[in-house]
């Protein structure tokens, strides 16, 4: 597949294979850290980990050999702080049409099958745009591929990446069906029957109306002592659905149907790692701007408080802490939202007892920035307008109406 990607002149990340430990490191040192590691063939990242230097390699490829056994483990350059963007398609070995573009709302590292998405992306240019859309186009027809095609991206320093190319159905393949209106699975078993996409009549990729994120419904209540920390490895259930005219208005109905409504008042508890605090600072001027108590940990809260930002401090839950805690404000009833991007053992220690409380107090937790702004987002939008309701019957016909008018 390297080779493919490389006569086709479109860029991956840096990777290699290795079948012992002394190989995964010497792939590693070659890419640099932090890198990506999974087992080959296997599903829903199951034993995939993001490591950052060589002892958490060696720790990791002493674990995966009783995932892997007899097979390779892969080990690939990860993209901090990339955007992920994954395109269904379907494909007649001779033309390829796009079903739907859609932009991982979560940040790179997050398995695709626990991040929210949105059709049509919201953060992503129409330069970028249009290299997705000729990478998939070269990749269906160099494929040959008849029938579903899934293509996950990656946007990092004004560069696309292919990160994998899946020659069949992928899970997003019902929402793209439902936010479109177009049965993909008929149209793709139609053709690996023989049909042409021109028979068929698709010819060119939807028009999406508004927004529509899909959102992962996590096991976390039935499963309160698991960690509520998104990673590679999936671990959701099911998705939710959310559609308005507005990307803030969709992304909060998506988390109403997922069982976590956004707060409309109260407070916020921020505690995030060293290298997230710049942008947590923005998130704390737009909450506190929208009437939100902020709460936050002593490195937190002391970046914040110098921004000029009202913020009260409240002790970290660890072994020897004193005072009040981010436990007692949550008991307390003063946390209506939870922030939390950890990094290091105290900061893992006090956030996962966080997290294991909000998911026992059914507070809503995020944990990547770029999800706590898209909330930030669904909550101005409820503030400035009401939310309403439609079914997707309505939605079709509204529509389809308008593009007969356009076709007129």
């Amino acid at each position: 597949f390297g080779a493919l990607l490389d006569e086709l002149d479109i860029p991956m990340p840096a990777h290699g294979i290795a079948r012992s430990g002394a190989q995964a490191l010497e792939v590693a040192d070659a890419i640099g850290y932090p890198v990506m590691v999974r087992p080959s063939y296997v599903l829903g990242g199951r034993a995939m980990a993001v490591v950052d230097d060589s002892d958490a390699l060696h720790a990791y490829m002493e674990e995966a050999v009783s995932v892997a056994m007899e097979k390779a483990i892969l080990v690939d350059q990860f993209l901090e702080d990339a955007f992920e963007v994954d395109v269904d398609a379907v494909c007649d070995g001779t033309r390829v049409v796009i079903g739907g573009v859609m932009q991982h709302i979560e940040e790179a590292g997050i398995h695709s099958g626990d991040s929210a998405c949105v059709l049509p992306p919201y953060k992503i240019s129409n330069y970028h745009m249009t290299i997705i859309r000729e990478y998939t186009q070269q990749l269906g027809l160099a494929l040959g591929v008849r029938g579903l095609m899934n293509v996950q991206y990656a946007i990092k320093d004004d560069i696309v990446y292919v990160l994998e190319v899946n020659p069949r159905a992928s899970r997003t393949v019902p929402f793209v069906s439902k936010a479109t209106g177009v049965p993909l699975a008929k149209l793709a078993a139609q053709v690996m029957a023989g049909h042409t996409l021109d028979d068929l009549g698709f010819r060119a990729e939807p028009v999406v109306d508004g927004f529509f994120v899909k959102e992962a419904v996590l096991p976390w209540k039935k499963f309160t002592g698991i960690d509520a920390l998104l990673g590679p490895e999936m671990r959701s259930t099911g998705e939710v659905m959310g559609h308005a005219a507005r990307f803030g208005h969709a992304f909060a109905k998506s988390q109403m149907g997922a069982y976590t409504p956004l707060p409309q008042t109260g407070g916020v508890l921020i505690t995030v790692n060293d290298f997230d605090k710049g942008s947590a600072l923005k998130l704390s001027r737009d909450l506190h701007r929208l009437g939100f108590a902020i709460y936050a940990t002593p490195g937190t809260a002391a970046f914040i408080g110098r921004a000029g930002v009202p913020v009260e401090t409240v002790a970290k839950a660890i072994a020897g802490a004193e005072g009040y805690t981010t436990l007692d404000a949550m008991r307390d009833g003063k946390i209506q939202l939870i922030i939390n991007t950890p990094l290091g053992p105290d900061s893992r220690e006090d956030g996962a007892k966080i997290r294991q409380l909000a998911t026992r107090m059914e507070i809503p937790l995020i944990t990547t920035l770029s999800a706590a702004q898209a909330a930030v987002n669904g909550i101005r939008a409820m503030r400035e307008q009401e939310l309403t309701v439609r079914s997707l019957q309505t939605h079709y016909a509204a529509a389809s109406a308008a593009a007969a008018g356009v076709r007129a």
